[in-house]
């Protein structure tokens, strides 16, 4: 009996020791998960965002640091973005990296909003005024509601961080913009940190405050997890890039249009289809000016009716125009932004892509309007028509009617002229049926 309870409570023992050893094991291996954020502030960066932030809670991480260097971008992406950092149980780091990097315009918005904000050196952070689609100033009643609208939410986010509020407000009404030195002597961000490693040595034993109570951070030893776009988000990212989705607008619009100048060749059809739904994809993420795709989309039209129907270049003039004027106005919308988009960055296609663009546009459809034209001048190459022109020999007396030897066949043939004589050479100059008029060659 003794020895069966002496067994028994040494597999206990040896159970919960093992069980304990397990748990501290794991409590042992501290992760964070590290987010690479680079460009603009949009829909699929603010889905990478927000998924990376899942990632880290489920993954029990330490801390999500998102490596940031952004120009700016779009207001409900940023808002987007916020909100779930604001709901995290996993405290956000906003690291402005690498050396070189900026957080600008949206990007400030982010930094405020973070557990903790660092910069790297030869880093900076500001110009956070609010501006319009093409960087414009936005003037009167309606700058005033969206620069006090942005005021007001920076100035939130900085108070509840306990960062410099009042710099934040600069940020926002002068565009003011400082180093990563000046960040951390005006309590605008905690601290610089030189790499990765450095960063990690800093947070540990850092305290922050998070919806879910306070955390203290074990960083010192932990694991890096870093937590790439996927498949989905790297192709969006891509062609949301102004540029590539004007690119694949055109592109898209020349495959179609050789498609419909060569019936059939099902490739440049398909390759056009799918640019331009690519495109229209792309365009879904950005702040689009649906005028100057209804102009370029008019440029088609065109450029179109002037293959079909060539009026001398007179339709592709006008196609070249309306192409100019649509890429010129695509990312700049007609009316003023709303309170809805405050820190939004500059969104424009580069004036040298548009007249490359429109040079290679001009010369493919005057190619092509030219050599509808050069086919209408052509004889008819086929039929009847064909035999025009051609010479031949008289097999008979032609007086007015006879026989002749003309395109290594014989033929019915007829003159209004003078008679001409067996063996003599003729030129046919017109058909009747299958009935050849000629005269003497």
């Amino acid at each position: 009996m003794f020895k069966r309870r002496f067994a028994c409570c040494l597999l206990l023992v040896v159970v919960l020791g093992l069980a304990f050893y397990g748990l501290t094991t794991a409590q042992g291996v501290d992760q964070v998960d590290v987010l690479t954020f680079k460009g603009t502030v949009a829909p699929v960066s603010a889905q990478y965002i927000s998924r990376g932030i899942d990632t880290a809670v489920s993954d029990g991480a330490q801390a999500l640091i998102i490596e940031m260097d952004t120009p700016g971008g779009l207001d409900s992406s940023m808002r987007q973005i916020i909100q779930k950092m604001l709901a995290s149980p996993v405290p956000v780091v906003v690291y402005v990296s690498p050396p070189g990097a900026r957080a600008g315009s949206a990007g400030v918005f982010l930094a405020m909003a973070a557990h903790v904000a660092v910069m790297a050196p030869s880093t900076n952070i500001g110009a956070a005024h609010p501006v319009g689609g093409q960087g414009e100033e936005i003037t009167g009643t309606m700058g005033e509601k969206v620069t006090n609208d942005a005021v007001a939410y920076i100035r939130t986010l900085a108070e509840n961080r306990g960062r410099n509020a009042d710099w934040a407000e600069e940020a926002v009404r002068k565009s003011v913009s400082i180093t990563a030195d000046q960040a951390v002597e005006m309590r605008v961000v905690d601290f610089v940190a030189t790499d990765m490693g450095d960063l990690l040595q800093k947070l540990d034993g850092r305290q922050v405050s998070t919806n879910f109570g306070p955390r203290t951070l074990r960083t010192k030893n932990a694991a890096i997890n870093y937590v790439p776009m996927n498949l989905q988000e790297n192709f969006l990212h891509t062609i949301t890039d102004p540029t590539i989705a004007y690119l694949l607008l055109t592109l898209g619009i020349w495959a179609l249009i050789a498609e419909f100048n060569n019936p059939g060749s099902i490739l440049p059809g398909v390759t056009g289809v799918l640019c331009l739904l690519l495109a229209f994809v792309a365009f879904g993420s950005l702040p689009l000016n649906w005028g100057g795709v209804a102009l370029i989309l008019v440029s088609i039209v065109l450029f179109i009716l002037d293959i079909k129907a060539p009026t001398h270049g007179i339709l592709t003039a006008g196609g070249i125009i309306a192409f100019i004027l649509g890429s010129l106005l695509i990312f700049s919308p007609f009316t003023p932004p709303t309170p809805a988009m405050p820190p939004m960055e500059a969104f424009r296609v580069p004036l040298w892509i548009i007249v490359v663009m429109t040079a290679f546009s001009a010369m493919f459809f005057m190619y092509a309007v030219g050599a509808g034209l050069r086919a209408q001048r052509l004889k008819v190459a086929s039929g009847m028509g064909s035999m025009v022109g051609v010479t031949g020999v008289a097999r008979s007396d032609i007086n007015p009617v006879g026989m002749v030897f003309a395109a290594s066949e014989e033929w019915s043939a007829y003159t209004e002229g003078e008679p001409i004589g067996r063996g003599e050479r003729v030129r046919v100059v017109a058909t009747e049926g299958l009935r050849l008029k000629v005269v003497k060659a």
